[in-house]
């Protein structure tokens, strides 16, 4: 009789916390994963460039020559996080040659 109900709460214990573990292990793996495709795609595909900052700037009322263009884009560059380890090496291979 008590192998009998020690038998059934532990495939109830099983049966709740698996998926609970499952479903955190899963959601902390998907956090992550989404965390650096998205930054790979904002590498590759800015959110900010030129053209948009001569909208804007034309939203603004002015007319912004070339030069307040690419200063804008400087300091914007400027700001950046450092580059990463990739970006570092091809840099130092072009310098290299």
């Amino acid at each position: 009789m008590i192998t009998i109900i020690n038998a059934v709460t532990l495939k109830t214990w099983h049966v709740i916390v698996f998926p609970i573990l499952i479903l955190l292990v899963g959601l902390i793996v998907g956090f992550f994963l989404a965390r650096l495709f998205f930054k790979k795609y904002l590498e590759k595909n800015p959110p900010v460039n030129e053209q948009m900052i001569r909208v804007m700037m034309q939203q603004m009322g002015r007319t912004p020559s070339e030069r307040q263009v690419r200063q804008v884009m400087a300091s914007m560059n400027q700001h950046k996080p450092e580059n990463t380890k990739k970006e570092k090496k091809k840099k130092e291979k072009k310098v290299k040659e």
